[in-house]
């Protein structure tokens, strides 16, 4: 008898590679995979390939895995692939000894760490994002433009009445002077 089969963690549009034991602690790791979540995938392969840090090399190999995962075993598009998650976790330590002076020894610690990237395809573009509205923009007329709402702000402030002036400090407690 045989396993049953495990029904599909991802979604039918997302596709993920996974490393084991990478060489480098799990807080590195993690700074480069930061750097890469959220991002277009054609973004963040440039991203990892011209990064300084010397994990990034295997965090880049991690990624194209799973690009090549998405286009071939799901046939997904490359073009809108974006980075959906890049878990970072520990794997194992290997505890080494330093020789030291006096017949004396340091402990060392390696450690290793494992990396999932999931990459997920968008399904249509972003639309138009509406500029949020400022403090400024919030008390405007409908058919007021942007400068002339900032004019009318400046002209606020400039009586002295909204932003720019502040009461004055209340005065300490005077001193009582010993004669």
């Amino acid at each position: 008898m045989s396993k049953q089969v495990q029904p599909r963690r991802l979604l039918e549009i997302e596709a993920s590679a996974y490393a084991r034991a990478l060489r480098g602690s799990a807080r590195k790791l993690n700074l480069v995979a930061q750097s890469i979540r959220g991002l277009p995938a054609s973004r963040a392969l440039s991203e990892l390939t011209f990064s300084r840090r010397r994990i990034a090399i295997e965090v880049r190999k991690v990624l194209e895995s799973a690009i090549a995962n998405a286009e071939n075993n799901h046939q997904l598009d490359v073009d809108r692939l974006y980075v959906k998650e890049a878990t970072v976790g520990r794997a194992f330590v290997l505890e080494r000894f330093h020789v030291r002076g006096r017949g004396r020894i340091s402990p060392v610690q390696k450690y290793f760490a494992n990396l999932l990237v999931v990459v997920h395809e968008r399904t249509e573009q972003k639309a138009e994002a509406k500029p949020a509205a400022d403090s400024d923009t919030a008390d405007s007329t409908p058919n007021e433009t942007k400068t002339e709402t900032k004019a009318r702000g400046k002209a606020k402030r400039d009586d002295g009445k909204s932003a720019g002036k502040t009461k004055p400090k209340a005065a300490a407690g005077k001193r009582k002077e010993k004669k």
